[in-house]
């Protein structure tokens, strides 16, 4: 009975994860560019000083800082050298941009995209690219399927909306070339002045408004191109579209009016793949160092959506609400010396470089995951058989065991530190970033096993919670570098998030939290101090929920609702407070003020520095709440009933799991109940750890990625506990067996 028990329990969550974990690495990106709408990539900015100096957008696409040679596009390392530079996310609706997208997107400051040949409009990698339209009689052909488009999904992007703020508020906007016209026209699909491109007559169209457009053409990579899509006739090599673009790049930097800023941006990716593009500014506001932005927080990591509000300040018109990016400005400063410029690309291609290396290797990263740990679980369903073999043996294969689980649950915080070393500039990138995760995986491990700690119950669970806690909290304190491109971190080509707390963050942060507070309470309550226990409990879990929620940290909307009611039921537990309806519902209530208290605290702020919570806040009063709801509530439906059926398993393992760990006498509860005599606080700390994770579960998008990825450090080190009490009475058993032989 006992060992049936365990192996269900163990069984169903590893199920969790085993089912859903291959498919969150997919459902990630799918989902994320939802997110983005309503996640912390979306901060309108405010208005610029008017200064009166004309501002020029050349859009292309395809390119990469990887293009840029001093030799071979000299306009390029021009900027480079003299103006601002970061690598720019242009994820739209799709998983890679086409060039129309990319005008689409900045036409309307949000998502955009043109309908493709699937279901729905959807559009795959492999289908051809829609051609850009060429303005005909001032308007753009094909242009109410654009919104169509941009309507049906549903990321609140509206087409035209540079080009119509700006002619609201009495300033023109010049368009060149055909991209150009799609990004300037009026909500109607007017474009009242656009002209072909021309470079006899630039120096003119420059000069015609305080905003142009110029569209320089678009790279499309002959090796990369979607099945049905032939490169342009006589576009040559990507060596020869890149210098031919820079061509025409220089004709515009020289027919640039004095005094004028110039923006260079790649607006779209040049093929099926995805991947981080270019932007450079130079003129009076961009001099040589890194442009940043508020909308990701990442000095040199902007996206697209910051190109529409920077036209707009430029401008110096009223900035739209709900705009999903912020103003680019110059941040660090460097030297004007071919030195300095050659150091910033070589940053540059790094962002680029490891965000397109991650992403293929996130897929295989799960899957390893997830076979590793279901032999964890095998494994230690064969040791548990108290007839496995002689009692040498049984002892040796528990220790194993032991160890193997709690050097698995070092993974998560050891990909984080993998990104120390820059793994992307090696040969073989998987080989590189398996054995950077190798090292951190052996140093966590050892610090787990080697201090005094490692001889206790739960010291290496604490170990182990505590440095994951560390590594995550420090690193979204200190600005989130670490989990940017990592495999369990964010993804800039995705474009979801870009700092703060995501779900696999925050279900790995919160997890650590929740386990810490379980060794932590076990150590007091065995010596007779509950409280003490309560008290080291809600330091802990106050402190996680504080790095989780705080603005300018973990910005996480969804994660203090989820972790503080789980919080709160262990510290009930320790003191022996029984859980109640009346109870439960104020712990609900104090949950839901100190949100909406956040909320109001960060809407106080200016507008460009608020978090997607007080913009939430603010849209309780303003309208637009109900759609940030209904969208999440669409996204885990999406998930549950979509590709990914077998998802359905998640909250069905999660309700199992909780009934018998919430219910005394059931059979579950009576397969651990010797884990629970030897560590007091386990039981109700596992089920505050479901709480947490069921919560997390039902009120965030693409939730379902919670308690599948809060199981890959649990369910390891839950097994390491039970296993070690297994251990401790087959060596008592052992000493008697062999005292009674004396």
């Amino acid at each position: 009975m006992t060992r049936r028990a365990l192996l269900c329990l163990f069984g169903l969550l590893a199920t969790v994860s085993a089912v859903f974990l291959p498919a969150a690495a997919s459902s990630a990106a799918a989902v994320s560019a939802t997110i983005s709408a309503t996640h912390s990539t979306t901060v309108p900015a405010a208005p610029a000083v008017a200064d009166g100096n004309p501002v020029i957008l050349v859009g292309t696409g395809g390119l990469t800082w990887s293009d840029v040679d001093e030799k071979a596009t000299p306009a390029l390392w021009s900027l480079l050298r003299d103006g601002s530079t970061a690598a720019l996310s242009v994820r739209s609706v799709f998983t890679n941009t086409c060039p129309v997208d990319g005008w689409l997107s900045l036409s309307a400051g949000n998502r955009a995209a043109a309908a493709g040949p699937g279901k729905g409009g959807d559009r795959s990698t492999t289908d051809p690219c829609p051609p850009v339209p060429v303005v005909d009689s001032g308007v753009v052909p094909g242009w109410n399927g654009y919104v169509k488009s941009a309507t049906d999904k549903k990321f609140d992007s509206t087409l035209g909306t540079l080009g119509e703020t700006l002619a609201s508020n009495k300033q023109c906007i010049q368009a060149v070339g055909p991209g150009a016209g799609v990004g300037a026209a009026y909500r109607s699909g007017a474009v009242p002045r656009y002209a072909p491109y021309d470079p006899a007559e630039l120096t003119g169209l420059l000069s015609a408004c305080r905003v142009t457009l110029v569209d320089v053409g678009s790279l499309r990579d002959p090796a990369d191109l979607p099945k049905g899509e032939t490169a342009p006739a006589g576009a040559g090599s990507r060596t020869q579209q890149a210098e031919a673009i820079d061509k025409r790049i220089g004709q515009v930097l020289a027919a640039a009016p004095s005094g004028s800023d110039v923006v260079v941006a790649s607006l779209s990716d040049a093929g099926a793949s995805e991947r981080l593009r270019l932007v450079a500014a130079k003129g009076p506001h961009y001099g040589p160092g890194t442009l940043t932005s508020k909308s990701t927080r990442q000095p040199g990591l902007v996206q697209a959506a910051d190109l529409t509000v920077t036209m707009l300040n430029a401008a110096a018109v009223p900035v739209p609400t709900g705009l999903g990016g912020a103003t680019l400005t110059r941040g660090s400063a460097d030297a004007n010396s071919g030195t300095a410029a050659a150091d910033r690309l070589r940053g540059l291609i790094d962002f680029d470089e490891a965000s397109h290396e991650v992403h293929s290797l996130v897929p295989p990263f799960f899957n390893a995951v997830v076979y590793t740990q279901i032999a964890i679980y095998l494994f230690a369903a064969l040791v548990w058989r108290r007839d496995f073999g002689s009692t040498e043996l049984r002892l040796r294969m528990l220790r194993i065991t032991r160890r193997v689980a709690i050097v698995a649950a070092t993974v998560p915080a050891a990909t984080f530190l993998a990104n120390l070393v820059p793994w992307w500039r090696f040969p073989v990138p998987m080989l590189a970033i398996t054995a950077s995760v190798g090292v951190f995986v052996a140093i966590i491990s050892a610090i787990a096993f080697l201090g005094p700690w490692g001889r206790r119950l739960t010291g290496p669970l604490a170990a182990v919670s505590l440095a994951t806690l560390l590594v995550l909290g420090g690193d979204i304190m200190l600005g989130g570098r670490l989990q940017i491109s990592s495999l369990m971190g964010l993804q800039p080509v995705v474009g979801g998030r870009f700092y703060g707390m995501g779900n696999v963050t925050f279900a790995l942060f919160a997890t650590s939290a929740i386990l810490l507070c379980i060794a932590v309470s076990s150590y007091f309550v065995k010596r007779g101090q509950p409280r003490r226990a309560a008290v080291a409990t809600v330091l802990i879990g106050l402190a996680a929920v504080v790095v989780d929620g705080y603005p300018g940290w973990g910005a996480d909307g969804g994660g203090p609702p989820a972790l503080l009611p789980g919080i709160a039921y262990l510290v009930l537990a320790i003191l022996g407070i029984t859980m109640t309806w009346k109870r439960g519902a104020l712990i609900a209530g104090v949950t839901v003020g100190l949100f909406l208290l956040v909320g109001f605290l960060d809407s106080l702020r200016a507008t460009e520095n608020q978090s997607h919570l007080g913009r939430f806040f603010d849209s309780l009063f303003t309208g637009g709440a109900w759609d940030i709801v209904s969208r999440k509530l669409e996204q885990n439906i999406s998930i549950l009933f979509g590709n990914y059926r077998l998802a359905l398993l998640v909250p069905i393992a999660l309700v199992f799991v909780i009934y018998i760990l919430a219910r005394p006498t059931s059979w579950g509860s009576r397969a651990l109940e010797r884990s629970y005599e030897a560590c007091p606080t386990l039981r109700p700390g596992l089920i505050a750890l479901l709480v947490m994770l069921t919560i997390g579960f039902a009120i965030n998008d693409s939730g379902v990625a919670i308690p599948a990825n809060g199981a890959i450090i649990a369910v390891p080190l839950i097994i390491a506990v039970s296993v070690r009490v297994l251990e401790d009475e087959a060596r008592s058993l052992s000493r008697t067996r062999a005292s009674r032989r004396g």
